[in-house]
């Protein structure tokens, strides 16, 4: 079918609202009609008659899923919907669109390199490598059981080598670069591994089964962001009265063996 009767809505990374329309001709453009309903529906029908140059980023990306939408599609598209947003507007604009979807009940197939993006709005998400898709299942699941290291790192997970040996419970993998952990999924010989940031445990260098040199330490939404030399760890701000770890300091990791998921070599 022609590109015009297909029905598709189409949301693009840019928005593409032509500059010289208001967002009500920008909307008539794609339904041939005016549409105050859907204006209204994303809480923009008080800028019906502004040109996008006058937006704010939400407000430009509301204009456009309303274009969008006055297709009356059967599928919609959206390609890197947040990539020209900064990160404040980020978080607020995804949300937005997040119940958005909810309310639409319409097909939607989201592009993205963000995995937080993906995990907000999809049901499933898909993870493409070179082409092929390795991985289809809720972003929870991607969490839990990554079958590749590039889907855990995806997720945020530390990801790293070692050599496993067998054991009655499971596996100890010992880590290339000194340090062992133990995982309940039995392993044998050269492995890959990852450990989410939340599910390492900072601890006195002597008692740790790993230990690391502390890169950075800065704060996020209640979450202390600890980068290490090889591993990143959330740890949550004042927990347990620990003393906040500083740059430099050598610290000892933990973790439990069912958080820690052995993956193929790779």
């Amino acid at each position: 079918m022609s590109p015009e009767r297909r029905r598709v809505g189409y949301l693009p990374q840019d928005y593409g609202l032509f500059p010289h329309l208001t967002v009500a001709g920008n909307v008539r453009f794609a339904a041939r009609r005016g549409r105050p309903d859907l204006l209204e529906r994303l809480h923009i029908s008080h800028l019906s008659r502004v040109r996008p140059a006058q937006l704010s980023g939400g407000e430009r990306q509301r204009a456009a899923l309303a274009r969008a939408l006055a297709r009356e599609p059967q599928v919609l598209l959206l390609d890197e919907p947040f990539g020209a947003l900064d990160t404040v507007t980020r978080q607020h604009v995804r949300a937005e669109l997040a119940d958005l979807l909810a309310g639409l009940r319409l097909p939607a197939l989201l592009v993205t390199h963000a995995f937080e993006d993906a995990a907000a709005l999809g049901d499933r998400v898909g993870v493409l490598d070179d082409g092929r898709l390795v991985q289809l299942a809720g972003a929870d699941e991607l969490q839990r059981n990554p079958v590749s290291a590039l889907v855990a790192a995806l997720t945020g997970a530390n990801v790293l080598r070692g050599t496993a040996t067998p054991s009655a419970t499971g596996s100890t993998i010992r880590l290339d670069g000194g340090g062992e952990l133990r995982s309940d999924a039995p392993a044998s010989g050269a492995v890959s591994l990852s450990v989410q940031p939340w599910a390492l445990e900072l601890t006195d260098p002597r008692a740790g089964s790993v230990t690391d040199r502390v890169i950075s330490v800065r704060q996020d939404r209640g979450t202390l962001v600890v980068r290490l030399t090889r591993l990143t760890v959330h740890v949550p701000a004042g927990s347990n009265g620990q003393p906040r770890p500083v740059q430099d300091e050598l610290v000892g990791l933990t973790a439990l063996p069912a958080q820690v998921r052995v993956l193929a070599r790779g």
